[in-house]
C-alpha cells in the first residue's frame, strides 16, 4: 500500500454481537446443495474503502453502520444464525438471532498516508479485521465478522469474513446495497432478499447428467495439493484498454468479440501454465466461475433477490503442452465453450453431483478458478459517503487454496480505469509469470507487490 514501512496505530473496541432489530423467526433454514459443497467451506475476506464526505460532518461511520446493519439483519435475518452439519454432511442455518460479529476501530492514519494504491494485495488486512478466535471456521460461528475502522482524515474502512456456504459475491453485493440503502435513511431494501434454496437441491433420486470435470478427483477426496499452500507471495496486475487492445489483436477474427474478461483469463492461464513448467502431458484446468442466475430467473421468478450461491465453474481441460504450444486462441476457445455448458440442467446436476459424491472438493491440481467481478460493482456500495476508493475480495487466493482469483474494475496509481487481477503464486514462479505477461504486453504492465507495513494495534 506504500512504498516504505509505514507506522500507525489501530485501536480497536471490544468486538460485540450485533443482532436484528426486532425479533425474527426461530427456524431452521437448509443450505442448497450447491451452497454447502466442500469447496465453499470457507470464509472471504472483502474490504471497502471511503473516503471523507463533507456533507456527512458530525456523523460517525462506526455508529452509523452498527445501527444499519441492526436494521439490515431483519430482513437477512438468516445471517444472524448460526450455520450447523446434519447428517450426510448436510449443512443448514439455525435461524438463533445471535447476530453478527462486529468491531469498530479508530486508526491515526488517513488515506493519503496509506498511499494512491488501495488494492490487493493489502499488508495490513490482519489489523483492519480483526482475527477473531475461531472465525476461520464455518460451523457454529457467526455468519459474518465485520469490523469498521475509522481514520483520521474522516474516512472508513469497513472489511469482513464473509461466510461463502451463506452466498455468492452478487448475495453479497446485494446484502452490501441493502445495508448501504439502510444507512442512507431507507426504511427497507429496494430489493427484498429471498431464500428459496429448495430450487437448488438435488433431485429425487438425484443423478448427474453432465460431464463435471470440475470435480475429477486426482487426489483423495476433500485434499488440496500441499505445495499449493505453502510458500506463496500476492501481487495485483493491471490491464489498461490498450493493453486488452493488444490482447485482442492476437486472437482469430472470429472470436475477437469476446469479453475484456474472457481476454484476460486465457492470457492468465497461458502465462500461469508455462512459469509452472509442468511436463507438456499433464493436464490443466481453467474454471471459470459462471453466474446462472440468468439461466434460472426465466423459469423461477422467485430468483429475483436470492442471495444464495448460484454459480457453477465449468472446467476447460486440456495439457500443459497444448496450452503453451499453441495460441491465445486456443485457450480463449476452451474457455468460452466451457462456460455455454452452464444450463439449469447443469446446475441440476451440479446439485446431485453433490449429493451422490458426499460433497466433494473441486480438482485443485494444475487447476485455477477465476470469477468475473466487473458487473458486481462492489465500488459502487454507498454509505451515505459516496463510491468508495476500492470495494471487493481482499486478496487473490480464497480460503486454502491459492489458485482461486478475480478481476475487478479499479483504478490504477495514475487514476486510470483498468481491470485488476490480483494472484498468488510462489516467488519464483510468480517472476516467471511476470515474464510471460510481459512479452505479451511489452513490459507495459507493472505488478503491485505487498509491502510490509508495520501497524500497532490494540484492544
Amino acid at each position: 500500500m506504500s512504498s516504505s514501512p509505514l507506522l500507525f496505530t489501530v485501536r480497536r473496541f471490544q468486538p460485540e454481537l450485533v443482532l436484528p432489530a426486532t425479533p425474527t423467526p426461530r427456524e431452521i433454514k437448509l443450505l442448497s446443495d450447491i451452497d454447502d459443497q466442500q469447496g465453499l467451506r470457507f470464509n472471504i475476506p472483502a474490504i471497502f474503502i471511503y473516503s471523507h464526505e463533507s456533507s456527512m460532518a458530525g456523523k460517525e461511520p462506526v455508529e452509523v453502520l452498527r445501527n444499519s446493519l441492526s436494521q439490515t439483519l431483519v430482513y437477512y435475518y438468516p445471517l444472524a444464525g448460526r450455520i450447523k452439519e446434519g447428517d450426510g454432511r448436510k449443512l443448514m442455518v439455525d435461524c438463533t438471532g445471535e447476530g453478527v460479529m462486529f468491531i469498530g476501530a479508530e486508526a491515526d492514519v488517513t488515506l493519503d498516508q496509506l498511499g494512491d494504491s488501495l488494492h490487493p494485495p493489502f499488508p495490513c488486512f490482519q489489523e483492519l479485521l480483526y482475527d477473531v478466535p475461531g472465525s476461520e471456521l464455518v460451523i457454529d460461528r457467526p455468519i459474518r465478522l465485520i469490523q469498521v475502522t475509522r481514520l483520521n482524515c474522516g474516512g472508513f474502512i469497513v472489511a469482513m469474513n464473509w461466510n461463502h456456504t451463506s452466498g455468492d459475491g452478487i448475495g453479497l453485493k446485494q446484502f452490501m446495497n441493502a445495508w448501504a440503502e439502510i444507512a442512507r435513511g431507507a426504511h427497507q431494501p429496494s430489493i427484498q432478499p429471498v431464500w428459496h434454496r429448495e430450487l437448488l437441491m438435488a433431485r429425487a433420486p438425484p443423478r448427474i447428467t453432465c460431464n463435471h470435470r470440475e470435480y475429477e478427483q486426482i487426489l483423495p477426496p476433500n485434499t488440496i495439493k500441499e505445495e499449493d499452500i505453502t510458500t506463496i507471495v500476492h501481487q495485483s496486475f493491471f490491464f489498461k484498454l490498450s493493453d486488452i487492445a493488444r490482447i485482442r489483436l492476437m486472437i482469430p477474427f472470429h472470436l475477437s468479440q469476446c469479453t475484456a474478461f474472457d481476454l484476460i483469463t486465457a492470457c492468465f492461464w497461458y502465462c500461469r501454465t508455462k512459469a509452472l513448467r509442468l511436463e507438456p502431458e499433464e493436464e490443466v484446468r481453467m474454471m471459470v466461475i459462471v453466474n446462472a442466475r440468468s439461466r434460472l430467473i426465466a423459469k423461477h421468478s422467485s430468483f429475483v433477490g436470492y442471495y444464495g450461491n448460484c454459480f457453477a465453474f465449468p472446467a476447460a481441460v486440456t495439457t500443459a503442452g497444448k496450452l503453451c504450444g499453441n495460441s491465445l486462441g486456443y485457450a480463449l476457445e476452451l474457455i468460452r465453450k466451457s462456460k455455454d455448458e452452464v444450463t439449469e440442467e447443469y446446475m441440476q446436476s451440479v446439485a446431485d453431483f453433490m449429493v451422490i459424491k458426499e460433497r466433494c472438493l473441486f480438482t485443485t491440481v494444475n487447476s485455477c478458478i477465476i470469477s468475473d467481478l466487473t458487473r458486481a460493482k462492489f465500488r459502487e456500495v454507498n454509505f451515505g459517503w459516496g463510491e468508495g476508493v476500492y470495494g471487493g475480495v481482499a486478496q487473490g487466493g480464497a480460503g486454502p487454496f491459492p489458485g482461486v482469483t478475480f478481476i475487478v474494475p479499479h483504478k490504477n496509481a495514475k487514476g486510470e480505469e483498468c481491470l485488476m487481477l490480483p494472484i498468488c503464486l510462489s516467488y519464483e514462479v510468480m517472476k516467471r509469470f511476470e515474464k510471460e505477461l510481459d512479452d505479451i504486453l511489452g513490459s507495459q504492465n507493472h505488478p503491485t507487490t505487498s509491502v510490509s507495513n508495520f501497524v500497532k494495534s490494540t484492544l
